[in-house]
Order: C-alpha cells, then sequence, then structure tokens
C-alpha cells in the first residue's frame, strides 16, 4: 500500500531536515513524499534539493517551490500531485513519532479498510521538542462528537485518495480553519468510516496559525461555525465554547 507524505513549508531552513530525516527513517517500504515550497528564501530551498530521491536512498519525490495563495492552496498543490493510495500531512518541523509510525498506519487500514485513519499527537515546545506542553488524545471515533467540539488531529490523520478524489480537497475560502472543514466535511456530512489508532504519531511543533494569538484563535473559531453552513449543516448550540474546553483537557492528560 502506498502512502503519499505532504510537507508544505516556507522558510523553515531551521527545522526542514528534522521532518525529512523522519521520512526517511520510516520502515515501511512505499512512501511518496511531496513537497510543495513557498518559494522560499532563506535557504530552505537548497535544503530540499539536498533531501531528492536518488537510487537506494528515499528522499523527496516530488519537489515544487513557488509562491502560492496560502498554506490550504500549498496543500492542494500536494493533493494534485499525489499519487499513493493513502494521503498524510507532516508539517515542516513536526517529526513522525517512530521508524515505526507509517506501517502502523497503514496495518490500521489493512484491518480496518477504513478510509480514515487517525492517531494521537504530542504538542511540544518550538524550541525544545523534548518539552511537552498538551497531549491530544484522540479517542474512539463516534460521528457525533463533532457535535461536540471534537475533531482528530489533522497531522495525525490519513485518508484514501479515494476521499479525496470524490468529495473534494481544501476550501482555501477559509484562512486557518480550512483542515476542521475539510474533516467535518469527510467524516461528519459523507461519513466515510474511520478508526482510531490508539499510537502517538506525531510531535507536533506548537506555533501554527489556529495556535497563536487572541485574532488568530477567534478568526479560528468564526471559520469552525463557516464550517458547518459551507456543508449545509446547523451548528449545534456551544460547539466553540465545547472545542475550546477540549483543548483545555489536553492539557492533564
Amino acid at each position: 500500500m502506498k502512502v503519499t507524505l505532504i510537507t508544505v513549508c516556507r522558510n523553515v531552513a531551521a527545522v526542514i531536515a528534522e521532518t525529512l530525516d523522519s521520512v526517511r527513517a520510516q520502515s515501511h517500504p512505499d512512501i511518496e513524499l511531496v513537497v510543495i515550497d513557498g518559494a522560499s528564501n532563506d535557504g530552505t530551498v537548497g535544503i530540499l534539493e539536498r533531501y531528492r530521491s536518488v537510487p537506494g536512498k528515499r528522499g523527496i519525490d516530488i519537489l515544487v517551490s513557488e509562491p502560492d495563495k496560502g498554506i490550504y492552496d500549498a496543500m492542494n498543490k500536494g493533493l494534485a500531485r499525489a499519487t499513493g493510495d493513502i494521503i498524510g500531512f507532516v508539517n515542516a518541523g513536526d517529526l513522525l513519532m517512530t521508524r515505526d509510525t507509517i506501517a502502523q498506519v497503514v496495518d490500521a487500514f489493512r484491518r480496518s479498510h477504513a478510509d480514515a485513519v487517525y492517531g494521537d499527537i504530542i504538542m511540544v515546545d518550538e524550541q525544545d521538542i523534548s518539552k511537552v506542553h498538551r497531549t491530544w488524545l484522540s479517542g474512539t471515533y463516534h460521528r457525533d462528537n463533532f457535535r461536540k467540539g471534537w475533531m482528530p488531529p489533522h497531522v495525525g490523520t490519513f485518508i484514501r485518495k479515494s476521499a479525496y478524489d470524490r468529495f473534494g480537497h481544501f476550501n482555501t475560502d477559509l484562512r486557518i480553519g480550512a483542515d476542521y472543514e475539510i474533516l467535518l466535511r469527510f467524516l461528519y456530512k459523507h461519513g466515510i468510516p474511520a478508526v482510531h489508532l490508539r499510537e502517538v504519531l506525531v510531535r507536533f511543533r506548537l506555533g501554527g496559525m489556529s495556535n497563536g494569538n487572541v485574532r488568530q484563535i477567534l478568526q479560528a473559531n468564526r471559520e469552525v461555525r463557516r464550517s458547518w453552513k459551507l456543508n449545509g449543516l446547523q451548528a449545534p448550540p456551544l460547539l466553540v465554547t465545547r472545542k475550546l474546553w477540549s483543548k483545555v483537557m489536553q492539557f492533564f492528560h
């Protein structure tokens, strides 16, 4: 079973090698790595070029470096080039947890015949990845949990390419919450079968758009409610409050 991993990046010279090394170290034999770079000018592109795939050594199979219209536009470029049966995203600076992480994901797909497999993640300090701030334990899948503010971690969720082919890519009208919207669309609206893999799959560096300042958090929450409307759904009462509470509880795991 072929797995495509997509990394989007811009000006991440300080951390991109760690991410690429965590992919290169994977024990699963059939991985396609697609990197979409937003025309970096800090030396990132030179590092990416050194990681291109060569015979006998895993590396970047598809590399694009050009201006984009934002992170979700870049992710859509990656999806358009992906050829794997399963697709996952690995953020620049994030690390797959062990060398067997992708093998575990593939095994879960084979055992369950699901269209989506998601796991747990740990959220670590941006500067010191040994310092864990939060643990996101996703829990057993129940579709109605979306109504309680739940969602699986996007970076710890792997989805069949066939689902993207059927239900579309990221909505680039959303600036921060398109990862929430696509999971709501796939899992809640269309009800694709999903299973929880009880493993920590990703070491996630804090500091992304939706984990930023108060203004960004408020915008993300507005886009959460808008995501329901875009899908012709009525957002439940207290949705945002419940979603914020679920984040608070991650500090106590």
